[in-house]
């Protein structure tokens, strides 16, 4: 097994969009032989499963108003939250995938290292969840693709669990709706209180990772250090795909179009689907502090045929002060008729 190290110019990456995206370049495009290991942290962010709606899993309002960043998973799964007192582990292999589905086989090494210590973390049964006192410190997702898969999950040390609880607030509204995979909520529990006193996160770390390679120093652990080619291919699938609030907003079950303008204000998005001529669905996602009432406006939109004039009846409802009403209404008719 060996280490992907994944500094850029010898700064570790704590961008979340960047870190979630490189599991999948490392098994669908390098494919280094072997089983590798990466072991990163993130900036507050929220990870989202790729069938999820994410308006009924996240206060979005929230989630905006703390710079907590939204990145949509390749991989299935719930709705978990991150910050830097959080580690994230991941397997890559790129020509094994036997263990497929078997989340127990790839939680072993941790949970081995952790009992090691004198801490109870089991598996909880029938499920993707590391639990200590019946509290989850870990949820584990994975993805297939031909041969190789990525697995891994979370490991909390000292996550911020007052943010956590407040920016992953379902919707009920929109979980009636019944669109895309619904997390599974679970008290969560962190591991600094149990583990020896006095042992840093840096020392956490260097004790796990000693543990998993099984080696007494981290300079004997084999790493594969990111190049600037590596890179370059990352980038440029987080500009197309990755990166974009196309992909990490706009791809919800039931949503089939996204759009986003820049206005004075700031940046705002939109989520909606139209049948038949008719509006099914729509979201306002505002980046910045709205003076009005967006809901209004959606609440117009949804049921009615749409047309400019509705459109214009439609925005009049949200009395919105900071928002040019005439701008709001061509990007909403252009976005709505470019679908």
């Amino acid at each position: 097994m060996y280490l992907i190290d994944i500094s850029r110019d010898g700064q570790p990456s704590y961008d979340a969009r960047v870190n979630q995206s490189l599991d999948n370049y490392f098994v669908n495009d390098l494919k280094l032989p072997g089983h590798g290991l990466m072991f990163y942290v993130n900036k507050p962010s929220v990870i989202i499963g790729r069938n999820q709606n994410v308006w009924a899993e996240v206060d979005v309002d929230y989630l905006h108003e703390h710079n907590i960043e939204l990145v949509r998973r390749t991989s299935g799964g719930g709705a978990v939250y991150h910050d830097m007192g959080n580690f994230i582990f991941e397997n890559i292999l790129v020509d094994d995938a036997s263990n497929f589905g078997d989340y127990a086989h790839f939680a072993k090494p941790v949970l081995k290292a952790l009992q090691k210590l004198g801490i109870d973390v089991q598996m909880k049964p029938n499920s993707s969840d590391l639990i200590l006192d019946g509290k989850k410190w870990s949820g584990m997702t994975m993805f297939k693709s031909g041969k190789g898969i990525a697995a891994g999950g979370t490991i909390m040390y000292d996550l911020n669990i007052e943010n956590a609880k407040k920016v992953l607030t379902e919707n009920q509204v929109e979980k009636q709706k019944r669109l895309g995979v619904f997390s599974k909520r679970s008290p969560i529990v962190n591991l600094k209180d149990y583990l020896p006193d006095g042992m840093t996160m840096v020392e956490f770390r260097a004790y796990l990772l000693k543990e998993l390679f099984q080696v007494k120093s981290l300079d004997a652990i084999e790493t594969y250090h990111m190049t600037a080619d590596d890179w370059r291919i990352a980038d440029q699938r987080l500009a197309e795909t990755y990166g974009t609030d196309t992909w990490n907003f706009g791809h919800n079950p039931g949503y089939y179009n996204y759009r986003d303008q820049n206005f004075s204000a700031g940046k705002l998005g939109i989520n909606w689907t139209v049948t038949d001529g008719k509006m099914v669905h729509l979201q306002f996602n505002p980046f910045f502090k709205v003076d009005g009432d967006l809901n209004e406006v959606a609440a117009y939109l949804i049921g009615r045929k749409v047309s400019p004039r509705i459109v214009k009846k439609a925005v009049k409802q949200g009395n919105i002060q900071n928002i040019d009403h005439q701008k709001l209404i061509d990007f909403l008719i252009r976005s709505f008729e470019s679908a």
